[in-house]
């Protein structure tokens, strides 16, 4: 089979596991923080979710190796050089062993000065101590072994390292149950939740040796010349993963100390639901990364280009009938997830607004930057994202000491967005897959719209007339939700599908022998 079937294959299976993952991390993590909320005393909780997002951060200590080590590992594999691929991975794995020992060792000296900072309550002190430690012990651990799911990944084994993931959170949904039945207390709960963590990244590992025999890790390998090398890519993909954590998390720190900390609460009620929408509908594109090495690595210009069109296609077909659900219904989704009856219309409007941005996000940045960071041009996307995010960031001061509401700050993250979006990457992607702007629009995005209409059409309806307007938000979402759903995969299924998908959609349902025969995925060939 050739390397494009192989890509194929590969990206359909490993993007429909990055969903059921998703689902269950989703369905599992909204459960586990109503048990969490209810167990933990305000201080308990407020210091759990402290600690959990500073593991958020923990990216940044990244500088961009794992994104690396996925890259090295799906182009050497290509090429069947094992011996170079033994020492950047090597060279990657103890490089992060030395950060994890800083760690531990700034962990040790620092935990009275955080905890000082964090203005933690004397009579909690020694025991928040110990907590701490135990917490960056976890973090410190989970960078050496965190390579071997980006091993994995750089295979093209995204299904397994799901499979894997998926298991470790059902255990620790079980053990947090667990704990809190029998109140074990917070220092059993969080080293549940990083032997949940970490525990995962070890079978990754024993997985990635089975899968390559040839691979050895070395100390003896370790070069810093390797770490130079390696550096010349990562640096790029860090400084992109960087600005992208300002373009998410920066708003709630200018609204904190321009506005005030209660406007934060009228902020994170409204991004909740894109946050939602932005986890769920960017599943596909994280299987796009290991495909776009693989093509490159294998000459594979002409695949490479389509799975531009078709990954992008793909992703608007996805994206956009759950956008159009969630812009109708987000009063009730807000209403569900805050428990208010009536959610500020300053809310509602911050997350019409952050909804759109992300919904705008999948049609220009998310398939081309996945792909084109893969494929040499990391250095530009990397211009093209501190532009962004300095634009974002000024742009939302700027706006909020105008206007002093909540949402001008989300104005200030969409404007930016909209411009290096369809000005630069829309145009870049366009003339890369040799297309004019409009024939790419019309070939991903156009029929995708009209295949929308009747969506549009029901939901004007159900919104609108007095029958329809009923007061159980859960109800609401539900009922009209689904109605609305049913249509909008009719409509897509007439007018977005071309003859021949859907006659791969009824061969895969007709008979397991066309399922294996003709795989239904984005064409790349």
């Amino acid at each position: 089979m050739n390397a494009t079937a192989n890509v194929q294959r590969a990206l359909w299976r490993n993007s429909i596991s990055n969903y059921l993952r998703t689902i269950l991390r989703m369905v599992l993590g909204l459960l586990m923080f109503r048990m969490l909320y209810r167990y933990l005393s305000a201080e308990d909780f407020g210091f759990w979710s402290l600690l959990w997002s500073v593991f958020g951060y923990g990216v940044l200590v990244d500088f961009g190796l794992g994104f690396a080590a996925q890259k090295q590992v799906a182009e050497l594999s290509v090429k069947q050089d094992w011996d170079r691929l033994s020492q950047i991975l090597s060279t990657i794995i103890y490089f992060f062993t030395g950060v994890a020992m800083l760690i531990i060792a700034g962990a040790f000296l620092g935990a009275d000065f955080l905890l000082g900072w964090f203005k933690v309550s004397p009579e909690n002190l020694t025991r928040y101590r110990t907590v701490l430690l135990i917490f960056f012990g976890g973090l410190a651990l989970g960078f050496p072994l965190g390579v071997f799911p980006e091993i994995l990944r750089g295979r093209q084994k995204i299904s397994a390292v799901n499979t894997v993931a998926s298991v470790g959170l059902i255990a620790n949904f079980v053990l947090q149950w667990l704990a809190i039945e029998y109140d074990w207390g917070l220092s059993a709960v969080l080293m549940i939740a990083l032997g949940c963590t970490i525990g995962p990244d070890l079978v990754c590992g024993f997985l990635a040796f089975r899968d390559l025999p040839e691979l050895r890790i070395r100390p003896s390998l370790f070069s810093w010349n390797n770490i130079g090398s390696t550096l010349s890519f990562s640096v790029f993909a860090y400084l992109i993963t960087a600005t992208n954590l300002v373009l998410g998390k920066t708003d709630q720190l200018v609204i904190s100390s321009l506005l005030s900390v209660a406007a934060v609460a009228v902020y994170v009620a409204g991004a909740k639901v894109s946050e939602m929408f932005s986890l769920f509908t960017r599943q596909l594109q994280e299987a796009l990364s290991p495909a776009a090495a693989h093509l490159h690595a294998s000459g594979e210009t002409a695949a490479l280009q389509a799975l531009l069109v078709q990954g992008t296609r793909l992703s608007v077909l996805i994206s956009t009938p759950l956008y159009l659900l969630c812009a109708a219904y987000l009063r009730e989704l807000i209403s569900l997830l805050t428990s208010e009856k009536n959610p500020p219309a300053q809310t509602v409007w911050v997350g019409q607004i952050l909804l759109f941005w992300y919904y705008t996000t999948i049609l220009t940045h998310s398939v081309s930057k996945r792909i084109f960071v893969m494929i040499g041009h990391e250095r530009r996307l990397m211009w093209l994202g501190v532009g962004e995010a300095i634009a974002n960031l000024g742009l939302s001061v700027v706006l909020i000491l105008t206007m002093h509401t909540v949402a001008s700050v989300a104005i200030g993250s969409l404007i930016p967005t909209l411009f290096v979006g369809w000005v630069y990457l829309w145009p870049w992607v366009a003339r890369d897959v040799g297309l004019t702007g409009w024939a790419l629009f019309r070939t991903t995005t156009l029929p995708i719209w009209i295949g929308c209409v009747p969506m549009l059409g029901i939901l004007a309806v159900l919104r609108t007339v007095p029958f329809f307007l009923w007061q159980n938000p859960l109800l609401t979402v539900l009922l009209q939700g689904g109605i609305t759903f049913a249509v909008g995969i009719a409509g897509l299924w007439q007018f977005a599908l071309n003859d021949g998908e859907r006659e791969k959609f009824r061969n895969r349902l007709r008979s397991p022998k066309a399922r294996t025969a003709r795989p239904l995925a984005p064409e790349i060939s």
